[in-house]
Parts: C-alpha cells; structure tokens; sequence
C-alpha cells in the first residue's frame, strides 16, 4: 500500500435517521444490507420523498441514537428528546429515495409533529421494516437478492484517514484555504480506514475488515450534503470545489468507497484491514 503501517479500523458509524446526525461506536454488527441500526428510519415530504441534508441543511444538527429494541431516540437543539418505538407493520407507504420506491412503514403522528416542528415544514418520519426485500442494489453493481438499507444506494460507505489528509492538504492549497481542514463526518462514512497511502481505495476490489469481507461496488460520488458544516448547518464551498479539480471521474466527484458486504459478522475498531483480490 505504499508503507508499512498496518490499515486498521479507526472508527465506526451509525447514523438510525438518514441526513441526522449519527453515532460512533465501538462495534457493530454487520447485516447484509449494512451496519445494524444505520439508516433504517427517514423522513420524507409531503410528495412522499425523501428529505435529507440536501434540501434540510438543520438536519445536521439533529441526533439519532438507536435503541436496543429497534427504537430510536431523536434529539434537536429547541426540542425535548423523543424516543419512537418501531410501528406495527400493518401498512405500509410507497415513499421515494432518488431512483427508487420503496415500501415503508409510517412512524406516527408524535414523530411527524416532532421532525416538522424542528424543520418548520410539514414531513413524516418512516421506517425500513424489512431491508431483506424491500430496496434491491443497483443490478449493474450487485448480485441478484442484495438489498440496501435508506442510505443513498450501497449498504457502507468506506473512507480512509489518509485521503482526507491528502483532501485538505489540496484545500489549504485553494482559494477556499479558510473553510479548511474538513473533518471526517462531511463525507458521513460508516467505517473509516487508518495505516493506507492517499487515495489507494482506488484501487481495492475486496477488503476484509476483522472477520467481514466486503465487496468494492463503485466510488462514492458526492453532493452539496459535504459543503454542509455538520456542527453548525452552515454551508460552503468545499470540499466539491477541490474534488472537482483534483477528483473528478467522469460525471462524478468522488471521494470514498461504497461497500456491500458477502457474509456477515461483527467489525470492531481496532480490527485489522486487509486488500483482498477480487472474489469468485
């Protein structure tokens, strides 16, 4: 990999509500359609699609916890904390996710009142009752029977230390040096990467991460949810400035790896990463 650092597990994260602010762990499980707890919940408009950070910069500054009974427990600066139970699946909603419909479970009204007062328009909060066959992957990089869970289309997102070191170095390098340096959770990523050589994720095809194998699906293209400053809402220029000079890929700005993963288990930081060949 260019040294002779050993790649490890630096961090873990969850993020229960897609576009809300999420957690670091020290272990998580991992199910075919991703980390357990992460982006099984979402908020969708009254055109019954999704609501993220794109459209909702204050999402930032919500926080989700996921509960050990599926549950989540929801905070937001103004509002008093509160804890959803899973719904009943008795009916479900088709709701809209980029490309997608998606059948979803609706969280109820205490929920929908909570997440519109705090964003000052009307939205709805759903849930992902069955990831095992609600949401298929993109065909054209998975195989048959891959399901995903609310996140933007891959079951992780994959992020290496190093590539950000090499990200603001060139953004100190920019006309947008003030914004500078970003840290990790502009690009929201579920396991981060310690011990590689800049931007070497380009070239990985399968990577073990303790006991889990993953496979490489494609580079994560990035939107205007990493301009966004996670702590104050607050939005910029970069990184999308720098990524467009330094890391473009045809249509696509790209920074990071999205995974699926081929078996399951439990990744805890610390755990050894290797680069695998590609698999059968």
């Amino acid at each position: 990999m260019g040294n002779h650092v050993r790649p490890v597990l630096s961090a873990v994260r969850v993020h229960p509500v897609k576009s809300v602010a999420g957690r670091a762990l020290g272990e998580a499980a991992v199910e075919p359609w991703g980390l357990a707890g992460d982006r099984r919940w979402m908020l969708i408009g009254p055109d019954s699609r999704c609501v993220t950070q794109r459209e909702q910069p204050r999402l930032a500054l919500a926080a989700a916890e996921a509960l050990s009974g599926s549950g989540v427990r929801v905070s937001a600066p103004g509002l008093e904390p509160l804890t959803v139970e899973v719904p009943e699946p008795v009916a479900t909603t088709a709701v809209g996710l980029f490309r997608d419909k998606v059948e979803a479970v609706p969280a109820g009204p205490a929920a929908d009142a909570w997440f519109s007062e705090y964003l000052g328009t009307d939205v709805r909060l759903v849930h992902l009752d069955d990831p095992a066959r609600r949401r298929p992957i993109d065909p054209r990089y998975s195989l048959p029977g891959e399901t995903v869970s609310f996140a933007d289309g891959y079951p992780l997102l994959a992020a290496t230390t190093a590539s950000l070191d090499a990200l603001n170095l060139l953004i100190a390098q920019g006309d947008h040096a003030d914004e500078g340096p970003l840290p990790m959770d502009r690009f929201r990523p579920n396991i981060v990467v310690d011990g590689t050589a800049p931007w070497s994720e380009d070239e990985w095809s399968r990577i073990r991460v303790g006991e889990v194998v993953f496979r490489v699906a494609k580079p994560c293209g990035r939107c205007v949810v990493t301009t966004t400053d996670q702590r104050t809402a607050e939005r910029g220029k970069e990184p999308l400035r720098t990524l467009a000079r330094h890391r473009r890929f045809g249509d696509k700005l790209v920074f990071g790896q999205n995974l699926v993963p081929e078996d399951t288990g439990t990744i805890r930081v610390g755990d050894a990463v290797e680069f695998l060949e590609p698999g059968p």
